[in-house]
């Protein structure tokens, strides 16, 4: 009995063993697991993890690389200077561009490093300060207007001395002797004749003729169309700012309005003193800046020391345009003698004015018919009164008294506006570089 148990209980286990063979049946058949289509499935879940790691192996062979590649980065390091060259090259870019707007026409037309002139002061602008400007790369100018033709030679011979660089002579056309000063010029091989007023037609065609440039100063646009059409070759236009006999117009409003009348370059004087000045007069039009006060207070002056101190000592607002010295407007320093003097009427100015005419034939060397001609001269091309005339001789003479002779009681300061904002007196060579510097500094400031 229980034998049959066991057997009935055999064929159960049979069938136990039969179903799951079955199954195995089932499961072999589908080699799936071979194809494995679920066990790519599950192998891409598990793989995912083996992606995942392969993925990062994939960057850990992008790393790999780029340890080999380390010579390519090296490479690259090596790059960087070139980088950092080609960073620095928008900079020597403006550099580049700085210089050439800074290099203008009258660097090469007068053969100068800077577009920056020294005006000829009388009594201020000496062999020294004129030879000084030459030297450290502008365009000095000697004064003449108030030397004896003997005393011009001797002087020219200084500043050749001194400087084997190109310099200016300035001259009064309205002088007695003006044909003789030219024919020194040409014979000297001069630069540049300048001139306070504008020059007779003779005077430039003989000056052109022999290779000198000419370029006188002017304060009006109809001045500037006058003397072109005469064959200068540049003009200072000089504001009201200037110093010394000026205009009535301002030097931001006559530089753009003189350069769009005419084609010869256009230099701004009134009121410059440094680089950002520069750049000013060359964005109003200019071609350079010519500047008497700041040359005036350099250590190449030979202005003695404490009259210098009191150029310093000026505000801004201590100028004074006055008709009283010599019946033209001009700029000066207002002191007790521009007070008295515009005080006083033509009965009491004549007297002085008498004698300073007589002191400046002795100073000048001229004959009273000289001085007779020069006169009549001055008052036919200057349009003056003869009151006006009778007054003429004040301004060199007062000029003389302060700045050789240092009595600034006695004599008159002619001075620019810019005297209010100057506080130290460098040497022409620093103030020069400064300017440059400043200059540049301001267009790279700018983008230009």
């Amino acid at each position: 009995m229980t034998v049959q148990k066991r057997t009935t209980k055999a064929p159960p286990r049979k069938r136990k063993s039969t179903a799951p063979k079955a199954k195995r049946t089932t499961k072999p058949p589908a080699k799936k697991r071979t194809t494995k289509p679920p066990a790519k499935k599950r192998t891409s879940t598990a793989p995912k993890a083996k992606r995942t790691t392969k993925a990062p192996a994939k960057k850990r062979k992008s790393v790999a690389p780029k340890p080999k590649a380390k010579p390519k980065t090296t490479a690259r390091k090596s790059k960087p200077p070139v980088r950092a060259k080609s960073v620095e090259a928008p900079p020597a870019k403006k550099a580049a561009k700085a210089k050439s707007a800074l290099h203008t026409r009258i660097c090469d037309m007068f053969g100068i490093e800077y577009p920056i002139i020294q005006t000829g002061m009388g009594w201020v602008s000496g062999a020294r300060l004129t030879s000084a400007t030459s030297q450290a790369g502008g365009l000095g100018i000697l004064a003449a207007a108030t030397m004896t033709f003997r005393e011009l030679e001797e002087t020219i011979a200084k500043v050749k001395d001194r400087t084997d660089k190109p310099f200016g002579v300035n001259m009064r056309a309205d002088q007695s002797d003006v044909m003789k000063r030219v024919d020194l010029l040409i014979r000297e091989k001069i630069k540049v004749a300048s001139f306070a007023q504008a020059p007779g037609e003779r005077v430039i065609k003989t000056l052109k003729d022999a290779g000198v440039l000419t370029m006188p100063t002017i304060g009006a646009r109809r001045h500037a169309e006058k003397v072109q059409a005469w064959g200068v070759d540049a003009v200072i236009a000089q504001g009201q700012e200037g110093g010394g006999h000026t205009g009535q117009i301002p030097t931001s409003i006559l530089i753009p309005d003189v350069s769009a009348a005419v084609d010869i370059p256009v230099v701004g004087a009134g009121g410059f003193r440094d680089g950002r000045g520069l750049v000013a007069a060359l964005a109003l039009g200019g071609e350079g800046i010519a500047m008497g006060t700041r040359f005036l207070l350099t250590q190449d002056s030979q202005v003695p020391d404490h009259v210098k101190q009191i150029y310093v000592d000026t505000k801004a607002n201590g100028t004074v345009v006055t008709k009283a010295v010599d019946g033209h407007p001009q700029r000066v320093i207002r002191t007790l003698l521009i007070e008295q003097l515009e005080k006083a009427n033509m009965l009491t100015r004549f007297p002085r004015a008498a004698l300073n005419a007589l002191s400046l034939m002795k100073v000048t060397g001229t004959s009273l018919p000289e001085l007779l001609e020069e006169g009549i001269a001055m008052k036919q091309s200057q349009e003056l009164t003869w009151a006006q005339l009778a007054m003429a001789a004040n301004a060199p003479m007062l000029t003389k008294a302060s700045m050789v002779d240092g009595k600034v009681e006695a004599g008159i300061l002619p001075t620019g506006q810019i005297t209010g904002v100057i506080d130290e007196i460098p040497t022409v060579a620093e103030l020069l570089e400064r300017i440059m510097a400043e200059a540049r500094d301001t267009l790279e400031r700018l983008g230009a």
